[in-house]
C-alpha cells in the first residue's frame, strides 16, 4: 500500500464515479483482509479509541469548514473497512504529531512562561472547533496539571533545578522602606520623630467635620437640650402634684355640693370615680404616715456608719424606681375600672364594682409602701445633711458615680434614653420633696443659725445632680451615636402631652403617680403648722387652722395657676416652632 499523509483521505475526488469505484475496490479488498482487522480492532479497543473518535481527532485537526465536516460524515457512513484501516493510521500519524507538537509547547511554556499551548491545527492553519474537542480538552487539562507540577522549576542550562530560598535579611537590607529604626541611632530615630509631623500618628487618626462636631454637641449643645428638657419635666411633675392637691379635693366638694344639693344619687362618671380613689389613697397614705416615729428613723439611720448610710440611699433610690414603676401601671388598672364601673351595664354592675374595689385596695398598698420607702429615703438625706463628718459628699460621690457607672458603658436605644430623661425629672422632684422635707425639720428641731448651712447643702446635692445628669446623658448620646435633636424630639412629644395630643406611641408619655411624693410632704408640714397653733381657746384655734389652711390652699391654687399656664403657652409655642422647622426641612 503507498504511503499516504494523513490528510489525504480527505482528497478524494468528488464525483460518483470515482466515488462508486472507491467503494467496489474496498468490498473486494474487505473478505482477504478480515483477519487482521479483527486484530487491529482488538487493538484499537484496547487503547479506546473509536471510530467516533479518530472522526473528532481528524475534524479538530484538520477541518476547516463546514463542508468538510460534512463530507466526513457522509465518508464514514459509505467507507468499507478498508477506508477505517487507513483511518486507523491515520489516527495514530496525527496522535503523534499532535503529541510532538504538546511538547514542544510545554517547553515553551517552561522556557518563557509566555506562552499556552498552541491548537494542534497552527501547522494548517485553521481553527479547531470547540464544540467536538473532547481528546483536545482531556490533553489541555494533562498538559495544565504538568506545568502546576513543574511551576516552581526553572530550567538553567538545560536543567530543571529548584528555585533558591529567599534571603528575608538580604531583601531588607536591599530595600529602603523595610529598614528597622532598631538598626538606627539613637539620634538618628529622635531626630526622624521630631521631623515626622504629628507626634500621635500611631495612636490617633486625623478627625473630620462630622467628628469635630460630635465634640462640640457633647459639650455644648446636648446638656443644654437634656437640661431643658429635665426641668420642663420637672415642672409637669410639680403641676400634677399641685393638681392632686388642689384640683382634686376642689372637684370632690364641688361633686358632693351637687348631690347633697339636688338629692339625686345618680351614678358617678368616670373622673369623679377616679378622683374618689386617688383622695382615699391619698387619706390613707397620710394617716398611716403619722403613725411612724420620724425621730426614732433617723436615729436608727444617723447611728450607722458612712458606707452603711449610702448603700441604704441607693438601695431605696433602687426600691423608689421599681414601685415608681409599679404605682403607674396600678393607677392605670384603676382608672380603667373606674371607666368600666361607670359606663357598664345593670347587669355587669357588680362585677365592675368588684374589680374597682380590688384594684383600688391594691393602689392603696403600693401606694403606701411607696411612701414609706420614700420617707426612708428623705431622713436619710437629712442625716447625710446634718452630719458632721462629710456624709453628704461621701453619699454623693458614692450614689452619682454609681449610676454613672452602671448607665453609661452600656448599649441604649432612643426609646431607652427617652424613658431614662423622665426617670431623670421625677427623680429631681423627688429630690425636692427630700430638700422640703430637711428644711421642715431644721426648723422643728435646729438651734441656732442653721439656714445658710442649710441653703449651701442643698445647692450641693442639687449642683451635683445637674452635673451628673449632663455627664450621664452626653456621653450616653455619644457612645450610642444619638444627635442633640433627638432630645427636642422628646421635648416635643412631652409638650404634645401637655396640650393632651395624642402621640404614636404610649411609651414617650411621661407617667408620674404623685400620691407617695404627696403624702409624705403632707406628713412633713403637719408638725410645723401644728407648732404654730395656740393651744388656748378652741374658737381660736379653729379659726387659726383655717385660716392657715386657707392661705396654703390660695397659694397652692397660684401656684398651679403659673405654673400650668406656663406649661401650656409654652407647649403650644415649642410644638409650633417644631412644626415650622419640619414644613422648611421639608
Amino acid at each position: 500500500m503507498p504511503t499516504r499523509s494523513p490528510f489525504d483521505i480527505l482528497t478524494i475526488p468528488q464525483n460518483d464515479d470515482n466515488l462508486s469505484a472507491a467503494i467496489f475496490s474496498s468490498e473486494q479488498n474487505d473478505t482477504a483482509s478480515s483477519p487482521s482487522r479483527r486484530k487491529k480492532k482488538k487493538k484499537r479497543n484496547r487503547k479506546g479509541k473509536t471510530t467516533s473518535e479518530v472522526s473528532s481527532v481528524v475534524s479538530e485537526n484538520s477541518v476547516t469548514n463546514g463542508e468538510i465536516k460534512n463530507y466526513s460524515c457522509t465518508v464514514s457512513s459509505m467507507v468499507t473497512e478498508e477506508v477505517e484501516s487507513e483511518a486507523n493510521c491515520v489516527m495514530r500519524e496525527v496522535t503523534a504529531q499532535f503529541r510532538e507538537l504538546r511538547q514542544r509547547n510545554v517547553s515553551s511554556v517552561i522556557n518563557g512562561g509566555e506562552t499556552m499551548i498552541s491548537l494542534a491545527t497552527e501547522e494548517s492553519g485553521s481553527g479547531r472547533k470547540e464544540d467536538n474537542a473532547v481528546e483536545g480538552v482531556e490533553e489541555k487539562e494533562a498538559v495544565g496539571s504538568e506545568i502546576k507540577s513543574d511551576q516552581w522549576m526553572h530550567l538553567k542550562g538545560g536543567k530543571l533545578q529548584k528555585e533558591v530560598s529567599l534571603d528575608w535579611k538580604k531583601l531588607i537590607a536591599e530595600d529602603s522602606n523595610f529598614t528597622l529604626h532598631l538598626e538606627k541611632s539613637p539620634m538618628k530615630y529622635f531626630m526622624e520623630e521630631m521631623n515626622a509631623g504629628n507626634s500621635l500618628r500611631s495612636t490617633t487618626t486625623i478627625s473630620n467635620d462630622k467628628e469635630r462636631e460630635r465634640v462640640y454637641d457633647t459639650i455644648f449643645r446636648l446638656p443644654w437640650r437634656c437640661e431643658l428638657l429635665i426641668n420642663i419635666g420637672f415642672f409637669v411633675c410639680f403641676d400634677s402634684f399641685l393638681s392632686l392637691l388642689t384640683i382634686m379635693p376642689t372637684r370632690i366638694v364641688i361633686t358632693i355640693w351637687r348631690r347633697l344639693k339636688t338629692r339625686q344619687f345618680e351614678r358617678a362618671s368616670s373622673a369623679e370615680l377616679s378622683d374618689f380613689g386617688c383622695f382615699v389613697v391619698l387619706v390613707t397614705g397620710v394617716t398611716l404616715l403619722q403613725q411612724a416615729d420620724i425621730s426614732l428613723i433617723y436615729h436608727m439611720i444617723r447611728g450607722q456608719g458612712i458606707i452603711k448610710l449610702y448603700v441604704v440611699y441607693n438601695v431605696l433610690e433602687i426600691f423608689d424606681k421599681l414601685c415608681q414603676s409599679f404605682v403607674g401601671d396600678v393607677m392605670q388598672a384603676l382608672f380603667n375600672s373606674a371607666d368600666g364601673l361607670a359606663n357598664c351595664s345593670q347587669e355587669n354592675m357588680r362585677f365592675w364594682l368588684r374589680r374597682f374595689i380590688l384594684d383600688e385596695a391594691l393602689a392603696v398598698v403600693s401606694s403606701i409602701v411607696h411612701s414609706f420607702i420614700l420617707l426612708a429615703q428623705a431622713v436619710t438625706l437629712s442625716t447625710c445633711i446634718v452630719a458632721h463628718n462629710n456624709a453628704l459628699f461621701a453619699m454623693l460621690v458614692s450614689n452619682n458615680f454609681a449610676e454613672i457607672k452602671s448607665n453609661v458603658f452600656k448599649r441604649y436605644s432612643k426609646d431607652n434614653l427617652h424613658s431614662m430623661v423622665y426617670f431623670d425629672s421625677i427623680e429631681r422632684f423627688h429630690i425636692s420633696a427630700f430638700i422640703l422635707f430637711v428644711l421642715a425639720q431644721n426648723i422643728l428641731e435646729a438651734e441656732g443659725p442653721w439656714f445658710e448651712s442649710f441653703i449651701s447643702n442643698a445647692l450641693v446635692v442639687y449642683f451635683c445632680e445637674v452635673i451628673i445628669d449632663v455627664i450621664k446623658h452626653s456621653f450616653i448620646a455619644k457612645f450610642n451615636d444619638i444627635k442633640p435633636i433627638a432630645f427636642s424630639e422628646f421635648l416635643e412629644d412631652l409638650c404634645k402631652q401637655t396640650l393632651n395630643i395624642q402621640t404614636e406611641s404610649a411609651k414617650t408619655n411621661l407617667t408620674f403617680v404623685p400620691l407617695a411624693p404627696a403624702c409624705v410632704v403632707i406628713r412633713v408640714l403637719r408638725p410645723v403648722y401644728a407648732a404654730h397653733l395656740p393651744y388656748n381657746p378652741l374658737p381660736w384655734r379653729i379659726f387659726w387652722i383655717f385660716l392657715l389652711f386657707s392661705m396654703t390652699l390660695v397659694m397652692l391654687v397660684s401656684l398651679k395657676l403659673m405654673i400650668g399656664m406656663g406649661l401650656q403657652k409654652h407647649a403650644k409655642w415649642y410644638v409650633k416652632r417644631c412644626q415650622k422647622r419640619k414644613l422648611h426641612s421639608d
